[in-house]
């Protein structure tokens, strides 16, 4: 008759206490990392707040966008209208609350574009040897040459009136505006990417997994790709602010949106006449555009020190 066995005591006593050794978690290291990044915290916090000020505000602040009243044009701020009216008595907040919905979701479009277009050609790059990989860096070298704003304002004045016929007058803009600001925002990426493949492609990790039989696309979504994404959410970030400033100088421009639709850039555009009875207009679209752009700054360079290995805080 065999005889039962029992676990012996060290084994019994060690095993719970093995459970109970707290696990290490890259990600949320970087988490601790980043909120101990005071004005990458402070910044989280006024974005999120302009953030749910534009998208939950138009619920709360109900006067339209084009409400016309010329008995109260220029006024200045008051409980009636919080940021004033314009040249023709229309409600600052309403249109600011209106227009931050635009600008944010171009500067994120964009950023999104910029980033999908950088990690392709980046990571074919990284991952090609020869001609491939010299083709590309010389296109993107072409590109980083390129002068964008008159580039920007030419392309825009070629297109503008096919996309506005194909769409609509505020979707073909927002569509034109995203891809033009996003196909002179992807260099960057594409050449931070390429240096992180080429530095993870020999690495221990990676040539265990190419010894296991690993093809070259489960080597990049797997093990490279996920190791250098770190970096490119930082750039990611940079781009955002570009493109929100972009969208304000080409709405600045008058190439922008239409008159009707009051993006940031736009209502600085109408008020550059008024500054000297009417500085409110002007203050209220350049600060708001500010906030966005320092907040987000501040972010990036929060998760730049969140992701950095070396870093110690």
């Amino acid at each position: 008759m065999v005889g039962l066995t029992h676990a012996s005591p060290t084994a019994e006593a060690t095993a719970p206490a093995a459970t109970r050794e707290p696990r290490f978690s890259p990600g949320r290291d970087a988490f601790r990392r980043f909120w101990q990044h005071r004005l990458a915290a402070a910044s989280v916090v006024v974005l999120a707040l302009l953030a749910l000020s534009i998208i939950v505000g138009p619920f709360l602040w109900r006067i339209p966008i084009n409400d016309i009243d010329f008995t109260a044009r220029l006024s200045a701020p008051s409980w009636e209208h919080p940021f004033g009216t314009d040249d023709l008595g229309q409600d600052l907040l309403a249109r600011m609350l209106y227009g931050g919905r635009i600008s944010l979701a171009v500067g994120f479009a964009a950023m999104a574009v910029a980033m999908i277009a950088g990690t392709i050609i980046g990571a074919i790059a990284g991952m090609s040897r020869g001609a491939i990989d010299a083709a590309l860096m010389w296109i993107t070298d072409l590109f980083l040459s390129l002068p964008q704003l008159p580039l920007l304002l030419l392309v825009i004045y070629l297109f503008r009136d096919f996309l506005k016929g194909l769409v609509g007058p505020e979707g073909g803009v927002f569509i034109m505006i995203v891809l033009v600001i996003g196909a002179f925002r992807w260099m960057p990426v594409a050449r931070l990417v390429r240096a992180q493949f080429l530095s993870l492609r020999e690495a221990e990790f990676v040539e265990a997994a190419r010894a296991l039989g690993a093809s070259d696309l489960r080597l990049v979504i797997r093990h490279i790709l996920p190791n250098a994404l770190g970096p490119v959410i930082v750039a990611g970030t940079i781009d955002v602010a570009a493109a929100i400033i972009a969208e304000s100088t080409l709405s600045f421009l008058g190439l922008g949106f239409p008159p009707d639709i009051p993006t940031w850039g736009r209502l600085l555009y109408d008020a550059k006449d008024y500054l000297d009875i009417a500085p409110h207009w002007a203050l209220f679209a350049g600060g708001a555009i500010f906030l966005t752009v320092i907040a987000i700054n501040f972010i990036g360079d929060g998760l730049r020190d969140a992701l950095d290995p070396r870093k110690v805080m």
